[in-house]
């Protein structure tokens, strides 16, 4: 494929982290999304939670439930009926709750909650997925949904199972949940559409402290078995790429660069590259996740003696500048932990390198560069390698540089 061929479709690019990691695929069959394993019910460790079943405890609430795992299948069943509460003449609820440090889920931002299962009961309507995040009290937050001072950060949303005897997937895109909902109904009182305030964010999938399955609002039995509950990113979008972006929607103040550096001019196709770096309606897709470590790249084989200046690609301003207050071992272990390019506070261009308020990184020449994804070690930029491969501008040496 070519720029004077047809458009380049998104259908073949492929998300893998917070903003989504594409990979083109030119005479092959696309790659899979990304998936992370948040809860399993094979004893694997980091994986295994113990879920504990609760039931109804308002006003003589008479609804019952059970949990067990299911060790020769590895599945957990959830079982249990939901009935009126008798006072208010409403139905209550039943939920399996499980507490711990889930792995992190933010590479699937903007994307779903998988939840790998199979029901006896696929006409009850009740069901509901909840996981608790940036709440001091996972349970307080998943019991009062909002509805009082300090009880944000447990989102909920509602799914349904299809009849089957097999294991099927149930995708529940993270737009779908909100951590405002009715403790008495578990219906969303904001939805995420109505109110962004109430959406899962990137930080909140990176700690999710407490999952939880619900049956409520409905009254009726309700059986539901689980075999796994994962994250994951969307493998397609419906935006359809030329090789250069149409000007409304193109951020960069110029073409990409001929030749750039590592390799990646050979290894990207333009149409890649400039949907990337400078096309507005996909600024959360990224570039392969790893792809500074494929043959034809080989990153590391590359660097400079000392410290490498990485350049925009599209400008030629100096961006980052690593390694710069730790060595090169360290550059290449936060690199390799997280699958793309990934610079400290010291190796940041302040000069040529901003944040807007999502997290997007750009260039002072308007190329979008990546992502700022702190962690535990503090503020982190993780960039694509195919934006900051670019050759120096002539004048580049009477630019005056600031480092964070």
């Amino acid at each position: 494929l070519t720029p004077s061929s047809s458009p380049l479709s998104v259908d073949s690019l492929v998300v893998f982290r917070m903003r989504a990691a594409v990979t083109f695929a030119v005479g092959a069959a696309s790659a899979t999304a990304s998936g992370i394993d948040l809860a399993t019910f094979d004893g694997k460790a980091g994986t295994t939670f113990k879920f504990v079943e609760l039931n109804d405890p308002v006003m003589g609430g008479k609804s019952t439930g059970t949990w067990q795992v299911d060790a020769a299948g590895n599945f957990g069943v959830f079982d249990g009926e939901v009935v009126n509460v008798p006072s208010l003449r409403a139905p209550g609820f039943i939920k399996a709750a499980a507490d711990g440090q889930f792995a992190d889920a933010s590479a699937a931002f903007g994307g779903d909650l998988v939840l790998e299962v199979r029901s006896s009961t696929p006409d009850y309507t009740g069901f509901r997925a909840a996981f608790a995040a940036g709440t001091m009290s996972p349970s307080y937050a998943c019991a009062a949904g909002g509805s009082i001072p300090l009880s944000r950060g447990c989102f909920k949303a509602k799914f349904s199972v299809p009849a089957g005897q097999v294991f099927v997937q149930i995708r529940i895109p993270f737009s779908d949940f909100s951590d405002k909902w009715s403790p008495a109904t578990g219906e969303q009182s904001t939805t995420c559409e109505q109110d962004k305030s109430v959406c899962p964010t990137v930080s909140s999938l990176k700690g999710i402290k407490r999952f939880e399955l619900w049956a409520e609002g409905e009254a009726g039995r309700a059986h539901l078995e689980i075999r796994s509950i994962s994250a994951e990113v969307p493998s397609a979008s419906p935006v359809s790429l030329a090789a250069r972006p149409p000007a409304e929607f193109d951020t960069c103040n110029g073409p990409l660069q001929d030749g750039l550096r590592y390799g990646i001019s050979v290894r990207t196709s333009p149409d890649i590259a400039e949907a990337v770096c400078c096309d507005s309606r996909i600024k959360v897709y990224a570039e392969p996740r790893f792809l500074y470590q494929a043959p034809e790249v080989s990153l590391y084989s590359k660097l400079e003696a000392g410290v490498t200046t990485f350049y925009d690609s599209v400008c030629g301003v100096p961006l980052f500048r690593a390694p710069m207050n730790r060595t090169l071992a360290e550059f290449k272990a936060d690199t390799d932990e997280h699958g793309w390019p990934s610079f400290r506070p010291a190796e940041v261009v302040k000069e040529h390198v901003t944040e807007d308020k999502d997290g997007i990184v750009y260039s002072s020449c308007g190329t979008h560069l990546g992502s700022y994804l702190p962690d535990e070690k503090g503020p982190r930029w993780c960039i694509d390698l195919s934006c900051v491969a670019g050759n120096p501008k002539a004048d580049a040496s009477k630019l005056r540089v600031y480092y964070m």
